[in-house]
């Protein structure tokens, strides 16, 4: 079985010669199916540049990119559109949930963009939203719930397509310390069922709870360490 994620000799440069950053040195990453996996690293370490690569947001400079068995970088403008559409389910910071739409209504996007029926669009984000305990909140905006019932909606966004990989970006970032500590209870569940999670973070409390814990620093993997804690 091939991995969700398979970085090799991933290179990223900004500049040429004497101006030239290497935003990614060299960096070989696998992620198999089912692993939660937390990527931590300083400002300037890497950490964003290397999810931007993971979500098929941005190219590499050299190396090479799998992403459940796909090469990346040889995709085209709408092939790549249609994998971050059907094989990524994002989390952001600061959620991007669109505003004056229901809870309900912001799950179904990116099911609407697949164009998926009405009907079977409903049923899967409903079950999604139930999947993070927010069923009951269904007909409310963004303005009538609170920052962790946000998150939770993007959760459910993320879930419903059914995607191979999620992957979150600083969410907690937005969250007081009980919001924090019920979303990162949400990903041990979805992890429990089988999907493979990365969380970028620069929080040791968040990083904690991932079963594998990658460092980055300046462009490289400095440790690649299985917390043992967590992990059966």
């Amino acid at each position: 079985m091939h991995p969700v994620i398979d970085v090799q000799g991933a290179v990223k440069q900004y500049g040429v010669g004497d101006a030239a950053i290497f935003a990614l040195d060299g960096v070989d990453l696998q992620i198999n199916q089912g692993e939660y996996v937390a990527i931590m690293g300083p400002s300037g370490s890497g950490k964003s540049t290397l999810m931007n690569i993971m979500g098929a947001l941005d190219n590499l400079t050299a190396g090479k990119y799998f992403l459940d068995g796909l090469e990346i970088d040889t995709l085209d403008e709408n092939a790549l559109a249609l994998v971050r559409g059907r094989k990524i389910g994002f989390i952001f910071q600061s959620f991007n949930l669109i505003a004056r739409t229901t809870a309900l209504a912001n799950v179904e996007l990116p099911l609407a963009y697949q164009g998926i029926k009405g009907k079977e669009r409903r049923s899967r984000a409903m079950a999604a939203l139930k999947v993070v305990g927010l069923e009951d909140r269904i007909n409310h905006e963004p303005t009538e719930l609170s920052g962790g019932q946000q998150q939770r909606v993007a959760v459910a966004r993320a879930l419903c397509t059914r995607p191979s990989l999620l992957l979150a970006d600083e969410p907690t970032g937005a969250l007081d310390s009980k919001s924090t500590h019920d979303l990162l209870d949400l990903f041990d569940q979805i992890n429990a069922a089988g999907r493979t999670v990365v969380v970028i973070t620069h929080e040791d409390d968040v990083a904690a709870r991932a079963k594998r814990v990658v460092r980055m620093r300046d462009g490289k993997i400095i440790s690649d360490t299985v917390n043992k804690s967590v992990s059966k």
